[in-house]
């Protein structure tokens, strides 16, 4: 009987090895609809706290072993099926946890004339935990419709939560936030290099009140010139000697944005002459003398005393009525012996 009874035993632990052996505890990937790929570790689960190698906390009270075509929706998982049945908040993390399962990733959007712009879903869960504030009643888990910004203003998209009404969200006007702005240069001849400054206006303007009203979000091959701006086009629309707006300084003020210098002038046995365009402008619209008296190029063409006593280049002001004349004080611009 002893024998008998060791015997037995020894098979059932013999047979205990070989279903063990047989089970194989693998890592399962189930594909789902546009929410990319959720993994399920049977080893990680198998280490937790009060189901530690104990596969029948699962199976068959929560999971079917036969039932692998039956498919769980999250409703269902919210009801307390499948998964749901521990990852409530007591026994497990919350359903609502959406990036412990399902892969999440920073998305780049190629948007025309402005850019890339970049979304975060990092930056965005740090905000809400709940990928539910916005999957699927805002956007659908996987690829979108374009969406554009007049509906984003309506409240589409980014507009739900990024509306103006000062909410936790920054407002769709604070355009720099998303949409990378960077400081342009513009080369105009002879006038040297223009800059525009994007942060300069940005602290005085909402995006909106220059795009895409007076300029293309994209940059414009198209030139526009002084004239033009004048009549209000381009820069013109604000910066206006008529009706300047708020913050912006007037067209006439050509220093502001074109780069001036003051101007050395060597004349043969009567020394150095420097022009200082700080003292003039200081005195003087850029428009009194540019371009009707001087182009705005440095021109090689010498303009004689004489021709400057009979009212050309500089003795068109220096006659002795708007400014010293050139017939007397000479010292006043040559400096002899320097």
């Amino acid at each position: 009987m002893k024998t008998s009874s060791l015997l037995t035993v020894v098979l059932t632990c013999l047979t205990m090895a070989v279903t063990a052996s047989a089970i194989d505890l693998r890592d399962v990937a189930y594909d789902t609809k546009n929410a990319g790929k959720v993994i399920f570790s049977h080893k990680q689960h198998l280490q937790k706290p009060g189901i530690k190698n104990n596969c029948k906390a699962c199976h068959n009270t929560v999971f079917e072993m036969k039932n692998k075509g039956v498919h769980y929706t999250m409703d269902d998982m919210y009801k307390g099926k499948s998964c749901g049945a521990c990852h409530n908040g007591t026994g497990a993390f919350k359903l609502q946890q959406c990036a412990r399962c399902h892969q999440v990733k920073e998305i780049t959007y190629q948007v025309k004339a402005t850019g890339a712009t970049h979304f975060s879903h990092k930056v965005h869960l740090t905000a809400y935990k709940d990928c539910s504030a916005c999957h699927p009643a805002i956007f659908a888990a996987g690829p979108n419709k374009h969406v554009s910004m007049a509906e984003m203003e309506r409240g589409k998209s980014c507009g739900a939560c990024h509306n103006n009404k000062g909410g936790k969200a920054f407002p769709l006007s604070a355009c720099g936030k998303c949409h990378p702005t960077r400081e342009l240069t513009f080369p105009t001849k002879d006038a040297g290099n223009v800059p525009f400054s994007h942060k300069v206006h940005t602290k005085s303007y909402n995006c909106g009140d220059c795009h895409t009203k007076i300029f293309e979000a994209a940059r414009s091959t198209i030139r526009v010139t002084m004239k033009q701006m004048e009549t209000g086009k381009s820069c013109g629309a604000c910066h206006s000697d008529k009706k300047p707006s708020k913050n912006a300084f007037p067209l006439s003020a050509c220093g502001k944005c074109h780069p001036v210098k003051d101007v050395t002038f060597v004349v043969k046995d009567a020394g150095k002459i420097k022009f200082s365009h700080k003292s003039h402008t200081g005195l003087y619209k850029c428009g009194k003398c540019h371009p009707a008296i001087f182009g705005i190029s440095k021109s090689k063409v010498k303009v004689s005393m004489k021709q400057m006593e009979a009212g050309k280049s500089c003795g068109a002001c220096h006659n002795g009525k708007a400014a010293f004349t050139v017939k007397e004080n000479c010292a006043t611009c040559h400096k002899i012996g320097s």
